[in-house]
This record gives C-alpha cells, sequence and structure tokens, in this order.
C-alpha cells in the first residue's frame, strides 16, 4: 500500500492564524522605517524617526514612570503574592475561602469597572491622584495573578520534603529558605514576569487614577495617537518588540543553563 496523503488543512490554518497574528507587527516594523509622515504612503528607508525619538524627552519620562511604578508593584505584589499563595494553601477555613475569593475577583472585574472603583475611593479618601495612586492600583490586581501562578506552583509541591527538613534539624525559617522557596522559585519568577508585564502594559485603569505629572507610557502612546502622530509611534513600538524578544530570549537562555548546570 502506498503511504497515506497528508491532508494540507492544518498546515493552511496554522499559516493563517500566524499571519492574521503577526502580520500587523511585521507592517509596524516596516513602516517604522519609512520616511514619510504617514504610514500608509511609502516614501523611502530612513531612521529619520528613531533618530527623533532619541530627542521626545516626554517619551522618555513616561517611559522612566512605567518603569518605576512597574518595578515597585512587581516586587510588593510578589510578596503579596508568594504569602497570600502559601495561606490560601496551607490553612483551610472559611476565612481563606473569603481570602481566595478577594484575591481572585481582580481576574474577572472589567478593567473599566476597577479603574472607576479605584478613582471613587481614592478620590473619597482625599488622596491627591499621581505615581503612587498608579502603584497602589497596579498592586491591587498585580497582587491575584502573582498568587495563582504561585498557588498552582503550589500543588504540585511534595509537603513531605518540608517535613524531612525539620526531622534533619531544620527550624521554620531554614526549611523555607532552603527548601520551599528554591521550589517554589520557577512559580515566583514566572508571577513576578507577569505582574511586571501587566503593570508595563496597563492602559484603562492607569488612566482613571493617574494625575498631573504621572504619564505613564501607554497613556503617552494614546495621546500620540490621538494628536497624529504614527511614524513616531511605530518606531517606539519597534523597539519596545525588540526588547521584549532580547528579554525573552536572554530568559530562556539562563533558564537552560540552570537545567544543564542541574539547578
Amino acid at each position: 500500500m502506498g503511504s497515506r496523503r497528508r491532508n494540507p488543512v492544518p498546515l493552511v490554518v496554522t499559516a493563517l492564524v500566524l499571519l492574521f497574528l503577526y502580520l500587523p507587527i511585521v507592517v509596524l516594523i516596516v513602516y517604522s522605517f519609512n520616511d514619510g509622515r504617514f504610514s500608509v504612503r511609502w516614501s523611502h528607508a530612513s531612521l529619520k524617526w528613531y533618530r527623533r525619538l532619541l530627542h521626545e524627552r516626554a517619551i522618555w519620562d513616561a517611559l522612566r514612570n512605567s518603569l518605576l511604578i512597574a518595578v515597585g508593584a512587581t516586587l510588593t505584589s510578589t510578596v503579596l503574592g508568594t504569602t497570600a499563595a502559601l495561606a490560601i494553601h496551607r490553612y483551610r477555613s472559611r476565612l481563606q475561602r473569603v481570602h481566595y475569593g478577594l484575591i481572585y475577583a481582580p481576574l474577572v472585574v472589567p478593567d473599566i469597572l476597577a479603574g472607576m472603583s479605584l478613582l471613587l475611593l481614592f478620590v473619597a479618601c482625599g488622596v491627591r491622584l499621581g505615581m503612587g495612586t498608579i502603584y497602589l492600583a497596579h498592586v491591587s490586581f498585580c497582587v491575584s495573578y502573582v498568587t495563582m501562578v504561585v498557588l498552582a506552583r503550589l500543588q504540585d509541591f511534595d509537603a513531605s520534603v518540608l517535613e524531612a527538613a525539620h526531622d534533619l534539624g531544620a527550624n521554620t525559617w531554614q526549611a523555607t529558605r532552603r527548601v520551599l522557596l528554591p521550589q517554589l522559585f520557577p512559580g515566583i519568577a514566572a508571577g513576578a514576569l507577569l505582574a511586571f508585564t501587566l503593570s508595563l502594559d496597563d492602559f484603562v485603569i492607569t488612566f482613571f487614577v493617574s494625575g498631573p505629572g504621572s504619564t505613564t507610557l501607554p497613556l503617552y502612546i494614546y495621546s500620540m495617537i490621538r494628536h497624529g502622530n504614527p511614524p513616531l509611534i511605530n518606531a517606539l513600538s519597534t523597539l519596545l518588540i525588540v526588547i521584549t524578544f532580547v528579554a525573552v530570549w536572554l530568559s530562556q537562555r539562563l533558564l537552560a543553563k540552570q537545567r544543564k548546570d542541574g539547578i
């Protein structure tokens, strides 16, 4: 019997899906090198918009604000989310069920509702809108994502390893530092990376709780779109894409090195 002919439909569907997902990004990168003012008309290749981007101080100020808030929110939410996951996993009570519901709620509440609620809360408390309110708002939803990621990691954790550590003379802190945290590190790192990405990329909630002098990069890009400056946005987006791919590549290399070294 002759070999059966492979069905080309899955390959075609996969190619169309990939084309749909990545073609806009390719077009954006290509037109970031367009010298013309309007992206729909190709003039000639140039680095004009990248050179101009270097002198746009407002963009770099917005990027600095985004990074400061993202780093602060990531560190805080990683600590709070990890401890929350440990408490939910270890203790079984009605209080922990309520705790789990409070942690899970930000994952299903629409961003626009969360932003409006936080805005009303800050105004009612007399808190001045600015970098601090954005930081608190980002922590409020980043904690939920970190908790869920670490909690998923805890589902596969063997508690008998901690008992063995205690039997060998380790106290609670030593067992946590030398046994528990190394086992949970992949989940903690994944949760922190997810929190950093969500904080850096957030627009809706930030739009409601931002104030004068606290413009983040997503807010500034929205302002650029409203005032019609697509070539500069293309150049900025291309740089962000390159940075993202480099960060992912470095993280993959680091994880591969750790697996090779047996860490």
